[in-house]
């Protein structure tokens, strides 16, 4: 795939995919309206801001990195040429699952809304299950040993906090 059908695709796919599951619905269900904060503690505000904040960087660094150096989209029907295992993924093996869930939690703290924290469980138990069901081993289909290799080093979910290098490759040209 080119680099700017991979860029045009990836950006389409970022206005289906997370920005509706991560803005779309989260404003359906809660209109945005604010409840009262959780635990009565309005740190729970701050803690949400600090959830989209840290989490809307993220989706965008990584869709990026799927265009630019996977060549391809985070669409399955689109999926990279090579195996990206740079930036936030070198830390966890998922960081737009893992930003969108913080994004999503995010709002149900800034909001105090519980059905976005409903919300927010259900869209990982998704992801997980997509995740270990279809992605992983069509990526170990795809990518074979490169991605066993940074399967075993680095965490479907709870992220590192050292970054996992991958071992280089000798140049055999």
């Amino acid at each position: 795939m080119k680099k700017s059908i991979a860029v045009l695709g990836s950006a389409l796919f970022f206005v289906v995919a997370p920005t509706s599951l991560g803005g779309l619905v989260p404003w359906w269900i809660t209109g945005w309206e604010f409840r009262p904060p959780f635990f009565d503690l309005a740190a729970t505000r701050v803690v949400g801001i600090v959830l989209i904040v840290a989490g809307l960087p993220g989706i965008v660094d990584s869709f990026a990195r799927f265009a630019l150096q996977g060549l391809g989209t985070p669409a399955p029907i689109a999926p990279t040429q090579n195996l990206v295992v740079t930036g936030l993924y070198r830390h966890v093996r998922n960081p737009i699952y893992v930003a969108l869930v913080a994004v999503i939690l995010g709002q149900a703290l800034l909001f105090g809304d519980p059905r976005l924290l409903g919300y927010g469980v259900l869209m990982w138990l998704g992801f997980h299950a997509f995740v270990v069901a279809v992605e992983e081993p069509v990526l170990v289909d795809s990518f074979g040993t490169e991605y066993e290799d940074f399967r075993a080093h680095v965490p479907r979910w709870i992220p590192r906090l050292t970054p996992w290098r991958a071992a280089r490759r000798p140049n055999h040209s």
